[in-house]
């Protein structure tokens, strides 16, 4: 009989410690709630911060996991999530919240997979950027006919159409040469977006952010860039036409990852409609302009993919475990692969760190830039490449590096300063034997 009781005993324990959290909406109020739960339940492992606000005030809270909250550490890559961006479309939300919760119980009971990942990674969980929308979709219900009922924010704008449209410029400096990364912003751009949008576009600029995903509803795949098309608009619509960036291959592997870790989506079809791989690149579906996605890798050393999630944008609170199953591996298997390529400190002759250094790779015309550590990421897939670092007043190092599917290959660079040319002279007449001037140039 003590037997017994001791078993019934460990069987109520494991149940405590792996009881699923109970899965609803979580409202503007009890969102923050969540995340300060979190927070306090893992105190050593998170940081909640806020990166802005938005029309009505309302916090765009972040909670960040590390080993050493706060702190960027050298050669330790940063990923972010960010859900929500269109307030109806409300599964990546509620997805983010309860991956935060999973991270945090299953760090604390030892799972190494996790403890990996949290000691070796810097994650940023932005659950929703469109607090105000989500509060009228939310208002509405789920059962509600109104689609598009939230989408916007406060001031109906739709945040996905709203960043600086980077795409024209590229598009001319891949046909006439010009810039292939870090494309800059007008000057007035602030005046141009959403206190939203501004937010996110200072947090991009504020961390040196490797990967990406933004989550999405109302489809089931893993859409990659570009989203806007090259192709020239006809009658008013931008023809719909493959458009794929340098990096094609990579973002096709990253989009992959997340479809065939998640429940369904490889299968292709889902909602009526069919995505080889449950993948597909942004602008042969529909062309999309001023999109986030495709900022994050034009204007910073950030990949970013969109992830569709759900048929439905709102889906009935009894579904969301189905959904939060569905979806749990796949959300972190991509945090993982930003752990592939190389990676390295960028210095100068007297270990210097070197913030901005350019890393361009031969034969993929996108470059990445080290950060204000010195430390660079450059995601790659398995291969052989040749890689160069460059920074004013230093002499360029080339190297040959061989890539493989494990983990990132260590590949510093120890850049020397360039050698001050000598300036040409000419004798002037009837001046002394040494007596010389520069040459005018």
């Amino acid at each position: 009989m003590s037997g017994l009781l001791s078993v019934s005993f460990h069987l109520l324990l494991l149940f405590k410690l792996v009881a699923p959290v109970t899965f609803h909406h979580h409202r503007y109020d009890e969102l923050v709630r969540t995340l300060y739960k979190v927070h306090n339940e893992c105190p050593y492992i998170t940081r909640v911060y806020s990166i802005g606000r938005s029309v009505k005030g309302r916090h765009l809270y972040v909670l960040e996991f590390s080993d050493y909250p706060g702190i960027h550490e050298p050669l330790e890559p940063e990923v972010k999530y960010v859900g929500n961006m269109h307030g109806n479309e409300v599964l990546g939300r509620e997805l983010l919240l309860q991956l935060a919760e999973f991270l945090c119980e299953e760090f604390r009971n030892g799972n190494q997979r996790i403890v990996r990942l949290v000691k070796g990674t810097r994650v940023h969980i932005l659950p929703s950027m469109n607090p105000d929308g989500y509060e009228v979709a939310a208002a509405q219900g789920a059962d509600s006919s109104g689609y598009l009922v939230g989408r916007n924010n406060a001031n109906g704008v739709d945040l996905n159409r709203n960043f600086p449209d980077l795409n024209t410029y590229i598009y001319y400096n891949e046909k006439h040469g010009g810039p292939n990364h870090h494309l800059r912003l007008p000057d007035n751009w602030k005046s141009q977006v959403e206190p939203e949008t501004q937010a996110v576009i200072q947090w991009i600029r504020s961390f040196n952010f490797v990967l990406s995903a933004n989550l999405h509803g109302g489809a089931v795949v893993a859409n990659y860039p570009y989203d806007k098309s090259l192709e020239h608009r006809v009658r008013g619509f931008r023809r719909t036409a493959n458009t794929p960036t340098p990096d094609d291959k990579l973002f096709q592997k990253l989009a992959k990852v997340y479809s065939y870790a998640h429940g369904w989506m490889h299968q292709g079809w889902n909602c009526g409609d069919y995505f080889p791989d449950g993948i597909t690149n942004g602008a042969s579906w529909y062309s999309l302009s001023k999109g986030m996605q495709d900022f994050n890798y034009l204007h910073s050393n950030c990949f970013e993919i969109t992830l569709e999630l759900s048929c439905d944008k709102f889906p009935r609170q009894e579904e969301l475990q189905r959904e939060w199953l569905g979806n749990r591996e796949a959300l972190i298997q991509f945090l993982e692969q930003v752990h592939q390529g190389i990676k390295g400190m960028v210095r100068d002759e007297n270990y210097n760190n070197l913030a901005e250094a350019i890393i361009s790779v031969s034969g993929i015309n996108h470059d990445v830039t080290s950060g204000d550590h010195g430390d660079y990421f450059r995601l790659l897939l398995p291969g052989t490449y040749i890689v160069t670092a460059t920074a004013p007043g230093f002499d360029p190092e080339t190297v040959t590096v061989t890539v493989g599917p494990g983990e990132p290959k260590l590949v510093n660079f120890l850049l020397k300063r360039s050698v001050p040319q000598a300036t040409p002279t000419r004798r002037v007449p009837n001046s002394g034997p040494g007596d010389r001037v520069p040459k005018p140039v």
